[in-house]
C-alpha cells in the first residue's frame, strides 16, 4: 500500500514539474515574441546600440530569472518594460546623472525657431526638419535628455503607452509622468535644434 502511495506522490510531482516546465516555455516564447518592441524602447533609452543590446540582454536575463513573478493574462509587454526602465534607472543612478535644472526659455517651438534662423529662406516646415535630422541625430539628442525625462518620452511617445501605463511602469504618479513628459519634450527639442544648428 505504501508503494502505491509513493507512486501516486511521484506521479503528482512529475505532473507538477511538467506543468511548470510548460508554463515556463510558454512565458519565454511570449516574452521573446516582444523582443523587437523591447529593443525599440531600449534603443531610445540607451545612448548607443551596444548599451541597448546590454539593456535588453539584462532585461531578459532578469525576466527569465523572475518569470514566476509574472501573472499570466496581464500585460507582459508592460511587465518587461518595467524591468527595462528599472534597470536603466539603476544604471543612471550609478552614473550619477542629474537632470539639467536650467530653465528653457525658448518654449515648445525652440526647434522651429532655430531652424528658421539657420535655413536660407526662413521656412521651417516639418518636412524640412526631417530632412535636416537623421535618425542618429534624434537618438543622440534623446540620449542627452536626462534619464528621468527620457524614460517618460520613450514610453509615451515611442512606446505608445498611456500616461497611466507609464506611471505604473515607472512607479510614479500620473502627474509626474505628464510633468516629465512636457519638460523632456522641451529638452529634446532644444537638443535637436542644437544639432541642426551645428550643420
Amino acid at each position: 500500500m505504501a508503494a502505491v502511495s509513493e507512486t501516486t506522490s511521484d506521479g503528482s510531482d512529475a505532473r507538477r514539474i511538467a506543468s511548470e516546465a510548460r508554463d515556463r516555455v510558454r512565458f519565454e516564447e511570449e516574452a521573446l515574441a516582444l523582443a523587437d518592441q523591447v529593443y525599440r524602447v531600449a534603443r531610445h533609452l540607451a545612448g548607443t546600440r551596444e548599451d541597448a543590446d546590454d539593456l535588453v540582454q539584462d532585461t531578459y536575463a532578469r525576466a527569465f530569472r523572475s518569470w514566476r513573478q509574472y501573472t499570466p493574462g496581464t500585460n507582459l509587454r508592460a511587465w518587461l518594460l518595467r524591468i527595462l526602465t528599472n534597470l536603466n534607472i539603476d544604471k543612471g543612478r550609478r552614473q550619477q546623472r542629474t537632470p539639467d535644472t536650467q530653465p528653457l526659455e525658448e518654449g515648445d517651438y525652440y526647434l522651429y525657431n532655430r531652424l528658421e534662423q539657420t535655413m536660407p529662406d526662413g521656412q521651417a516646415s516639418e518636412e524640412r526638419v526631417l530632412e535636416r535630422l537623421s535618425q542618429n541625430d534624434v537618438v543622440g539628442a534623446l540620449a542627452d535628455v536626462p534619464h528621468d525625462f527620457r524614460d517618460v518620452i520613450v514610453l509615451v511617445d515611442i512606446g505608445d503607452f498611456s500616461y497611466a501605463d507609464a506611471a505604473q511602469i515607472l512607479d510614479i504618479p500620473i502627474g509626474t509622468v505628464m510633468s516629465r513628459l512636457h519638460r523632456g519634450r522641451r529638452i529634446l527639442k532644444q537638443g535637436m535644434a542644437d544639432k541642426v544648428g551645428e550643420r
